[in-house]
């Protein structure tokens, strides 16, 4: 990701005010997105989870980690190497840019959500209705997404917040209804209806309409950087649905219902998470080009800061009362609460890793951060099956922990050989 900023160089004296202002301004708008966006997930899981029961919830579990799949290809294709080649540029440019990248999200969309639609039937139970209905609705889901990101590129997060509270303003009468209906599918429905509703609303605010027919031009000029990005992002987002999968296959449908009740109560802290990885990248390039000796000092406080938080978070959800507990996640809450040590110690071990994965995107390491994924992706996958194979749902989540906690290392790792060898020689590019 490359930062942008302006070609005057700042009066000695106010060096240091301004860029610390600069960037907690750019840190603001990134944490208030995403708290908007991960606060609706958030009580959307919440919600369902408390009005469908254990194995529905399992079953609506299904659909979102295979939302989050098809999101990181949407992501890797469309938005990420718009926000790396088109952040700060003209806005003539920027325009065309979200134009064809707004329509290859759609388009991706589309293709994915019919196989989804002809799966559905396939998988019957629960879980086919959800899937085709999860088809329908991620040409919506895919374009709202695409919108955060075009405004974060023109440097508009103001925009992108607004969007995410339209989105959640929807949800709460789409909820009631689905509530109303009491299955799977409505809830699908009225997740992703609600985000069609923000998608229409992003079109009104960039003043712009998605081409699905500029998407082929969009991935041959930008192949370089789309392939790289979908293989890191579905490493990914491909292990965490693998393990769901493997999940509900060993132990039962259940269990990822209660692995997703365990990840629930981490959701406030992972909206803080999510919204720092929005900027952290830009940061650390911007490090690395005032001061590139501290580019490793940097990259050990931003992840060992989200380690602390995250350890700090999990001592505290482990004094909740279960009487609170149960008002919050209902009939969940008994089985998601014993996994909160290896859900917390999981996250802490991720947070760790992401400061090190900033550092090597910055640095412009495209083979080094995509071993690295790969790696962290395996041991996640072979964790968090092998564990659930061995000692069932609670074994899955310390296997997963187990996984993180070498993942992390193999970044460090990583970032350490990267900084090593431009030292050595400064113009190298790994």
């Amino acid at each position: 990701m490359t930062p942008m900023t302006a070609g005057r160089q700042p009066r000695a004296g106010g060096a240091r005010p301004t860029a610390g202002r600069a960037m907690a301004g750019r840190l603001s708008w990134g944490l208030a997105d995403q708290a908007a966006s991960s606060l609706s997930n958030f009580a959307v899981g919440i919600y369902v989870a408390c009005s469908l029961g254990l194995a529905a919830f399992g079953a609506f579990s299904l659909a979102w980690v295979t939302y989050g799949v098809v999101l990181s290809v949407s992501r890797g294709l469309a938005t990420d190497p718009l926000v790396v080649r088109f952040s700060g540029v003209p806005e003539a440019s920027w325009r065309g840019a979200v134009a064809r990248s707004s329509g290859t999200a759609l388009g991706v969309g589309a293709v994915i959500g019919a196989v989804c639609m002809v799966a559905g039937p396939a998988l019957g139970g629960r879980v086919g209705p959800a899937f085709g209905c999860l088809g329908v609705m991620l040409p919506g889901l895919l374009l709202q997404d695409a919108w955060r990101y075009a405004f974060f590129a023109a440097g508009s997060g103001r925009k992108a917040f607004v969007n995410d509270l339209v989105w959640g303003v929807a949800l709460v009468p789409a909820m009631v209804v689905a509530a109303r209906v009491g299955s799977v599918a409505a809830f699908v429905l009225a997740w992703g209806g609600s985000a069609a509703v923000a998608a229409g609303y992003g079109c009104l605010q960039s003043g712009i309409r998605p081409q699905p027919a500029g998407a082929r031009r969009w991935l041959r000029e930008h192949r370089d950087l789309g392939y790289r990005y979908l293989a890191e992002n579905t490493c990914v987002s491909g292990a965490g649905q693998l393990r769901a999968y493997g999940l509900g296959a060993i132990v039962g449908v259940s269990a990822v219902g209660v692995i997703r009740g365990a990840e629930l109560l981490l959701g406030p802290f992972l909206a803080v998470l999510m919204g720092l990885s929005l900027v952290t990248v830009a940061e650390a390039a911007r490090v690395l080009r005032r001061a590139p000796h501290r580019l490793g000092a940097f990259c050990l406080l931003l992840g060992g800061g989200q380690a602390v938080a995250a350890l700090l978070w999990g001592a505290t959800l482990l004094l909740v009362p279960d009487r609170l507990g149960e008002l919050v996640l209902g009939d969940v809450w008994g089985s998601a609460s014993g996994l909160i040590v290896p859900a917390t110690l999981g996250v802490a071990g991720a947070g760790l890793g992401t400061g090190a994965a900033a550092g090597l995107r910055a640095l412009g390491a495209a083979r080094r951060s995509l071993r690295s994924q790969l790696f962290a992706s395996t041991c996640y996958a072979g964790g968090g099956l092998g564990g659930a194979a061995l000692a069932g749902t609670a074994g899955s989540a310390w296997g997963v922990a187990a996984a993180t906690a070498c993942g992390s290392a193999v970044w460090w790792l990583q970032l350490r050989s990267a900084l090593r060898g431009r030292r050595r020689d400064p113009s190298d590019t790994p």
